[in-house]
């Protein structure tokens, strides 16, 4: 299957970003994708920090309709990056995952909210769930920018029996070279594809790092957008996530558990 990380900057205009986004997704699926993954906070900017609060929507809101709609008209599945989700009082960044019947299969709320010089963590609410959905294309797990620093989410999504990892990012082009490591460590330690979608151009001041990727489970670059307004296309096999894992079977060797204690008796 083909897969597409579309890569994109952030205007101020929600309007003109919901466009470009509807714009750059119609291109990658006329290329033959059959799942296309948007940056995180693509809508309102994810430095925006002021902005979150009027772009916010339910996840049955405007940008989730037209995704929706998007999907369903082309047939395609679509992670929808991240968007400013209002429920109540509180508000989230939150994924969604549209099949090709544009139905709703996943919702994911960010668990790990930035803090270094960002207001994310102190605007938004934390998400609580780990999130994996089947799929016709495979089990995914969906993950959001500052959660590839956790691999203790991975390794529950792992165990999940997830194939393949959606990422939805805004990572700023200081930490690129995290980024690179981060994106292939996270494909090779859990053994599965890893499709990233990130921000380029620079948003509020911040230089974004682009670099958008689709990484298979040795690690190995399929794709790289780059810098500027790319896609990332990858023909993606997902029998070769068990291949790679009866082959080198390191999954099978983890022995960190419940039932395991690091610590001596005493």
């Amino acid at each position: 299957m083909n897969v597409a990380a579309v890569q994109i900057p952030a205007a101020e205009s929600v309007e003109a970003n919901v466009e470009r986004a509807v714009s750059r997704v119609r291109a990658a699926a006329e290329k033959g994708a059959e799942l296309v993954v948007l940056p995180e906070m693509w809508n309102v900017g994810y430095f925006a920090f002021d902005a979150y609060e009027a772009a916010a929507e339910p996840v049955d809101g405007p940008t989730a309709t037209r995704l929706s709609e998007l999907a369903a008209e082309l047939g395609i599945h679509l992670h929808g990056g991240s968007i400013v989700e209002r429920d109540g009082g509180d508000l989230y960044n939150t994924s969604l995952l549209f099949d090709p019947a544009g139905d709703r299969i996943a919702t994911y709320r960010k668990v790990h909210l930035f803090g270094y010089e960002s207001e994310e963590s102190a605007i938004l609410t934390p998400g609580e769930d780990v999130v994996a959905a089947d799929t016709e294309l495979g089990t995914v797990g969906l993950t959001t920018c500052y959660d590839l620093r956790f691999p203790e989410l991975y390794r529950q999504l792992v165990d999940e029996g997830v194939e393949m990892l959606l990422v939805t990012s805004a990572w700023p082009n200081a930490r690129a070279d995290h980024w690179h490591l981060f994106t292939r460590t996270r494909a090779v330690e859990s053994q599965v594809f890893l499709v990233a979608a990130n921000l380029t151009g620079t948003n509020r001041g911040v230089s974004l790092a682009g670099q958008s990727v689709v990484v298979d489970p040795w690690g190995t670059q399929r794709a790289n957008a780059g810098n500027g307004p790319h896609t990332a296309h990858a023909e993606v096999d997902i029998e070769t996530v068990s291949e790679v894992r009866s082959e080198f079977p390191a999954l099978h060797d983890r022995r960190f558990d419940g039932s395991y204690s690091l610590r001596a008796d005493e």
